[in-house]
């Protein structure tokens, strides 16, 4: 089972077990993570889910696609090159501990 250590601004660590065939955004929200906003639900339309994949952890994911790449010009806080959007980064069975960095805003 996959484990998700969000970090939030403040620094707060939380490690959580996901399922397989998650995203990082739906296993948040059940574990009622601060900073994932999620307004659209995952429909990858908003960029309140943005998080900074951990160095370590990006090369794991596809690359993003238009659509996300498009969505994360406009995200609140400073586009870096680690980020994502949380709902397009989907959990498998290849995962063990994901590690991402929460921005300051969503908004």
């Amino acid at each position: 089972m996959p484990k998700v250590i969000y970090i939030t601004a403040s620094g707060e660590k939380h490690e959580v077990e996901a399922e397989v065939g998650q995203s990082i955004m739906q296993t948040a929200i059940f574990n009622n993570i601060a900073g994932i906003e999620a307004e659209c639900g995952g429909s990858c339309s908003c960029a309140t889910c943005h998080v900074y994949v951990a160095d370590a952890d990006q090369a794991l994911f596809d690359a993003p696609d238009a659509m996300e790449d498009e969505l994360l010009e406009g995200v609140a806080c400073e586009r870096k090159s680690s980020s994502r959007l949380s709902c397009q980064l989907v959990l498998t069975d290849q995962h063990t501990t994901i590690t991402v960095a929460i921005p300051e805003a969503q908004y």
